[in-house]
């Protein structure tokens, strides 16, 4: 959700989500420790921004993981936060990982009704996730914009 047309969340939109009282969880993967770093600190970030209460974070081996995670923390909270990064390798093996990632967290969202926000970097090299993880330098702040985006979406689903 970046680039040219790409919506932007206002502090002001974000504040709501504080006078709401929302609950919001972080669901990292752990590969790639200064990848992920950025993810959570720029969610958190978000979280601040938003005047919620820091929310908790779960973290799990890999990016495959995230959707299981997710499903059973969805019960609990007013919005998810999915943070994970995948590295095109020589292999199926990312395919394979982005397709059951992305259907994955869907499937909770859709099944759950509550909010995922979607922070799972699928890169062809690592100095692209990098360029996207929130790091000083870094273009793009994907774990800030998947906070937002659970958090727009809950407040639009009117929280719990």
């Amino acid at each position: 959700m970046s680039g040219h047309g790409a919506p932007a969340a206002g502090v002001e939109e974000l504040e709501g989500a504080g006078r709401a009282g929302l609950r919001a969880v972080i669901v990292a993967a752990s590969w790639h420790e200064e990848v992920m770093d950025g993810l959570v600190a720029g969610a958190l970030r978000a979280a601040v921004q938003a005047g919620i209460r820091t929310p908790e974070v779960v973290r799990v081996p890999g990016t495959f993981e995230l959707p299981v995670a997710a499903g059973r923390l969805a019960h609990g909270f007013d919005a998810v936060v999915a943070l994970g990064v995948v590295i095109r390798g020589g292999t199926p093996h990312f395919d394979f990982v982005c397709q059951g990632a992305t259907m994955g967290l869907t499937d909770v969202s859709v099944r759950t009704g509550t909010p995922v926000g979607f922070g799972v970097l699928t890169c062809d090299t690592e100095a692209q996730a990098l360029d996207r993880a929130g790091l000083p330098g870094s273009a793009e702040d994907k774990g800030h914009e998947a906070m937002a985006a659970a958090l727009q979406t809950a407040l639009v689903l009117g929280g719990r």
